[in-house]
């Protein structure tokens, strides 16, 4: 079974979190700072232009940040890889190779899986490289391979990445799109430290106990951005929960702090 999580009410289910997490430790005998012990992590910046193909360095800067946030809450460096696609550096990562590479530290590190992939979108995929397209099937395909029945948590930061909830659903997956399927993101411009969905995500990793709080606190940080800035239609984030990993994520995987 898979419960589908509203972003406005993914706090209901994260009160509990909170406060099994105050004092440094999860419930079921587990210590928060051993949670993602063996989560074999990987971090992708799949693009490196804005719309209109002028280089800019937002995506590699979430890269590079959301590698150093997610260590800060417990993720292990050792279990983790990260690559940037664009072309125009030396000795540049295809797509082929970071496929591949993924594929070999999931085999390493088997407790559990944590994907990030930011890139541009459109309906049928994201951008995965200068000459490829990534697309829900071909990701569910991966997915499964790599990560099989472990837990597993999936974020894809890109313009109608909400193809990619339903399709990669699973019982034992969380999965995170940056926008609805029939939706843009923002934050691509030449001027843009970061995605705005990915800055969410780094401005809310601090405080969040866990990654049931982070989306509800990420969705919310998006939305207030946008009615700021008068941008419309909404992005409107979108979290898909499976019932097998749900109590998990709020309990046994919870943040370091």
């Amino acid at each position: 079974m898979i419960r589908r999580v509203v972003v406005t009410l993914i706090a209901s289910l994260s009160l509990a979190a909170c406060a099994t997490t105050s004092g440094g430790a999860a419930t079921g005998g587990e210590p928060s700072s051993g949670a993602f012990d063996g989560w074999a992590a990987s971090i992708v910046a799949a693009d490196w232009t804005t719309s209109r193909g002028t280089p800019i360095q937002a995506f590699d800067n979430a890269r590079r940040d959301l590698v150093a946030g997610f260590q800060e809450v417990g993720f292990a460096r050792a279990d983790m890889v990260d690559f940037a696609l664009r072309p125009d550096v030396p000795n540049p990562t295809s797509a082929d190779q970071a496929l591949n590479a993924i594929g070999r530290n999931a085999e390493q590190a088997t407790r559990g899986c944590f994907l990030y992939f930011t890139s541009h979108g459109s309906p049928r995929g994201i951008v995965f490289g200068p000459n490829r397209l990534l697309s829900p099937d071909e990701m569910a395909r991966r997915v499964d391979d790599w990560c099989g029945t472990r837990p597993t948590v999936v974020i894809v930061s890109a313009c109608f990445s909400g193809v990619f909830t339903d399709r990669l659903a699973a019982p034992n997956r969380m999965i995170m799109s940056a926008a609805r399927r029939d939706r843009s993101s923002f934050g691509c411009s030449e001027d843009a430290t970061y995605p705005y969905f990915d800055g969410c995500i780094l401005e809310s990793l601090p405080t969040a106990p866990n990654f049931l709080v982070l989306a509800d606190q990420a969705a919310q940080c998006v939305q207030r951005r946008e009615r700021e800035e008068g941008l419309s239609p909404a992005s409107e984030p979108q979290t898909l929960v499976g019932v097998d990993i749900a109590p998990l994520l709020s309990t046994i995987y919870a943040f370091r702090r």
